[in-house]
Formats: C-alpha cells, sequence, structure tokens
C-alpha cells in the first residue's frame, strides 16, 4: 500500500521545517528529508577524502527523539557519520556545528504548542540554511521521494551513528565569552516556561554541568522538561507569558527576572520591579559592550540591528564609536550581515542576538549573560540601567487581517505623505522590508517613524510604530491602524 502523499510545502517555511505531528511531520518524512539535507548540504561541504559528519540535537518535545533518530536514519543512509547531541537548546546545537565544523539539524518547534515540531538545519559553523540557502532544494529533493513512496538508498556505505554529551563545553565556551565572576551577587529569576532553559541555565549559570559557581542565587520557575508547556506557553513574546515572571521577581526581592521561549534561543529580560525590558534596550546595551571591546582590541566596531529596533539602538552605537548597520527582518538577513559586514553583534526587536564569537548565530544565553554582568559591574538597579536605553515610546507589533496588503499599504503612504505635504512637514520613506515612514524631529512635531510589513503566510499586515513620547507614538500608531483597517 502507497503511503499518503506529503506536501511538504505546507510544513517547509522560509527558514525552517515546522507542522503538526504526526499529520504533517513524522518519522518518514524527516527521514526523506534528512536523506536530502545530506545530499543538498552535507555532501556537497565535506571536504575531499573524509567521512562526511552532521549532529543533530533535539528539544523535550515528546515526539523530538523519535524524530531525529529518523532524521539520523536519512543522514546515514547516505553515508554520512551522524553524532547524536540528545537534548540541547537551539543555541546549543549551533554550538555543536561551530565547535565540530559540520551541519546541524536542530529538532524544535520552538515556542509553539505540544502538537507542532519541526527542524532548523545549519551548514557547517553555524551558517543558516533559508528558502534562498537550500531549503528549498531540500523540500524539492525529499518531496520527489515522498511521492515514489520510498527514499532510495545511496550508493555507498551506510554512515555510523554515535553519541556526544556537548552540555558542560556548550557552558564553558559562553563562560569564556563573558565575566561573570568579578561583579556584585545578584539574585535572578529564571522562568524556562518548561522548555529548554530549565536545561541549559542550570549549566551555565549554576554548577550543574561540574564548572565552578558563579556569584549568582537563581530562582528556577518551570525548570522541569515538559513539551505539553502545563504552566504557560514557552513564549515570552506574548505578555501574558511574562506574568508570573514579573510577580515573581518583586516577591524574591531579586535583580532582575530572564524568560527563555521553548528552544532557548530568545532572551527576555524583566527589571527588579518586574517591568519589561525591552529587546531594543538590551540590543543597545550589549552592543555597547561588544563596541567597548573591539575598540580596545584596535577593530572599527560595526552592530547589525533590523528595522523595527528602537531608533535609540543605532544613535547609541554611533555615540559609542561603531557603524549600525540596518537590515530586513529575520535571522537569515541578520546572518547574512553579520558575515558581509564582520560584525561584531546583532539584534532584532524579537529577542533574538546574534555574536560574531557564536559563530554569528544567536544565542539567548549569552546575551543574558550580558545583561548579567552590566548589571553586576554598576550598583544602580536595572530600572535606572535600562532606562538609558529606553529613550523613545514603541507600539509593539501589531496585525490587522487584510485583504490586499500591497493595497492597504499605498493608501496608507499615500494618506500620511499628504497630511504632512499639507503640514510642511518633510518623511522619510523605504522600502527596505515592506514600507517605513520616518518623521525626524520638527519644530512642530517630535520624531515619530512607523512600519509596516506583509506576513508571508497569512493575510496580515504588521505594523510597529514609535514616538518620541506616549502621546505621539499614540497618536501615529491609531492613525495607521484606522487607515488600514478602514476606520479612518
Amino acid at each position: 500500500m502507497t503511503a499518503p502523499t506529503v506536501n511538504l510545502s505546507s510544513v517547509i517555511k522560509a527558514y525552517d521545517v515546522r507542522g503538526t505531528v504526526p499529520d504533517q511531520i513524522d518519522a518518514r518524512v524527516v527521514r526523506a528529508v534528512g536523506a536530502a539535507f545530506a545530499e543538498v548540504v552535507v555532501l556537497p561541504e565535506s571536504p575531499s577524502g573524509t567521512t562526511p559528519r552532521a549532529v543533530v540535537g533535539h528539544d523535550m518535545r515528546p515526539s523530538s527523539p523519535e524524530l531525529s533518530q529518523a532524521f539520523a536514519q536519512g543522514l546515514a543512509s547516505r553515508g554520512v557519520d551522524v553524532t547524536l547531541v540528545g537534548l540541547c537548546s537551539t543555541d546549543g546545537l549551533y554550538f555543536a556545528s561551530g565547535s565540530l565544523g559540520v551541519p546541524g539539524a536542530m529538532f524544535t518547534a520552538s515556542h509553539n504548542p505540544a502538537q507542532y515540531n519541526g527542524i532548523k538545519m545549519c551548514r557547517a559553523g553555524a551558517r543558516p540554511v533559508g528558502q534562498d540557502s537550500g531549503l528549498t532544494a531540500i523540500r524539492d529533493l525529499a518531496q520527489g521521494w515522498l511521492d515514489a513512496g520510498e527514499v532510495p538508498e545511496g550508493s555507498g556505505t551506510v554512515g555510523a551513528v554515535d553519541e556526544q554529551d556537548l552540555l558542560k563545553a556548550y557552558a564553558q565556551h559562553l563562560r569564556t565569552l563573558v565575566d561573570l565572576t568579578g561583579g556584585r551577587r545578584l539574585k535572578v529569576v529564571v522562568d524556562a516556561g518548561n522548555g529548554m532553559g530549565g536545561f541549559t541555565a542550570p549549566a551555565v549559570l549554576g554548577d550543574d554541568a561540574g564548572l565552578p559557581a558563579l556569584p549568582l542565587d537563581v530562582v528556577p520557575m518551570y525548570f522541569e522538561l515538559d513539551g505539553t508547556f502545563p504552566n504557560h506557553e514557552a513564549n515570552p513574546l506574548d505578555p501574558k507569558n511574562l506574568v508570573d515572571l514579573q510577580r515573581a521577581v518583586p516577591e524574591h526581592g531579586a535583580d532582575l527576572g530572564l524568560a527563555f521561549d521553548g528552544d532557548a534561543d530568545r532572551c527576555f529580560v524583566v527589571d527588579e520591579k518586574g517591568d519589561p525590558v525591552s529587546p531594543s534596550a538590551v540590543t543597545a546595551m550589549v552592543a555597547r559592550r561588544e563596541i567597548a571591546k573591539e575598540i580596545r582590541a584596535g577593530r572599527e566596531p560595526v552592530v547589525i540591528h533590523n528595522l523595527i529596533t528602537s531608533r535609540a539602538v543605532p544613535e547609541i552605537i554611533a555615540a559609542d564609536g561603531g557603524h549600525p548597520v540596518r537590515t530586513r527582518v529575520g535571522h537569515s538577513f541578520i546572518k547574512e550581515q553579520m558575515a558581509t559586514e564582520g560584525a561584531v553583534f546583532g539584534g532584532e526587536h524579537s529577542a533574538h542576538y546574534y555574536f560574531r564569537e557564536f559563530w554569528s548565530a544567536d544565542t539567548g544565553m549569552l546575551a543574558a549573560m550580558h545583561v548579567l554582568a552590566a548589571l553586576a559591574e554598576q550598583d544602580r538597579p536595572l530600572s535606572e540601567l535600562a532606562a538609558e536605553y529606553e529613550k523613545y515610546v514603541a507600539s509593539g507589533e501589531i496585525n490587522s487581517t487584510v485583504d490586499d496588503a500591497a493595497a492597504t499599504t499605498e493608501k496608507v503612504v499615500a494618506a500620511v505623505s499628504e497630511t504632512a505635504a499639507a503640514e510642511g512637514e518633510t518623511l522619510e520613506i523605504d522600502r527596505l522590508d515592506g514600507v517605513t515612514v520616518f518623521h525626524p524631529a520638527s519644530a512642530a512635531q517630535p520624531m515619530w517613524w512607523f512600519n509596516l510589513r506583509a506576513s508571508n503566510t497569512e493575510p496580515l499586515l504588521r505594523l510597529n510604530a514609535e514616538g518620541a513620547d506616549e502621546a505621539t507614538m499614540v497618536a501615529v500608531r491609531d492613525r495607521v491602524l484606522g487607515l488600514v483597517r478602514g476606520e479612518a
């Protein structure tokens, strides 16, 4: 009996594989994707005369062990030797790929609900595999095999599969990048959301991996690995998932709180009062530290930021002697710019932080360590320290369902341009990613800007707005939303 046809276009997205188990993703599907990953990425990258190798890790979801094993079987069927690192965070998989110098695959659906799983793939050195860098070819090759009913055997010998624990090495590497031993002692509440932060935080910030204790008192929240997420979704970008942490920090008299998403590649921060510190402020804070390090080393500091981060980010980068480079939203664009520019650091509004010293990959844990170090090196509370970086007021991302995103966007641009012209005001408009309309401060109006981007997968327009003060931001936000939703 022929297996049912699977449409891989529905689960292979711009940057990764993501779908529900078992109706969209099962062992048969991921074995085909693993074999295709070998053909498209691993074998062509393998140096002549050497045995091709790859590394595979997985998160705590119930389906992850079986799926990662099936993927490894697909790799091995093409003659690839596979190292299974077992449980790890996504940045732990990037560490494995970077330190071993081999392509890798991480089984995770990040912050998605329990019925989902997926795959994040990378080339050797944690270089991204996206739609334009191999993922489309992997999809098409695997789809052909699935349509034919089986993955053909490779022409060579079957690769070996072994296991290796890299958690201690991962923790040791991060500790070489940020010194947390010299500052004042801090109490930190960590909300792992039952995700992989509960696995990595005790190793990096504590002594579970056998490393020396740090001057940190860690209060754990939801460290139990549970892919059903019994306490709240492991998605700190949604404010409702930060509520428990915001309550716990002042209750424990802690200096700050950290929240990780499901695969622990993103980190969110709250101050001693339980108030969120924006990812833009964290970007600027970490950038300041990395810029100073670059200048001490005699290098010109370049820092990447996406176009949704606060205007304060490039202003602070430039004021500290760095060169800010603005890019589109999305990790593949950030990583590409990191490599092109030789950037030391990159940050996104979504709390993804990228480090040249970490193979230009994103790691929430390393960003968290920088925040801890910045706080410990001075005596003020985090709310005062963060205020230096929170110069403006942002709306956060607001989604609107529209029939025609392009037409709606042009309607908004035309309307605000007409108003500005009537008032004698100057607007700067660019289309790097969607459309960004920027109003520099003038005698009549404070600074404001907004960006409208269409979703790649849904009939949505995403609005981000920022103003020099609350009233300005609210006025811009409400005007644009009214135009988008046909209410103005």
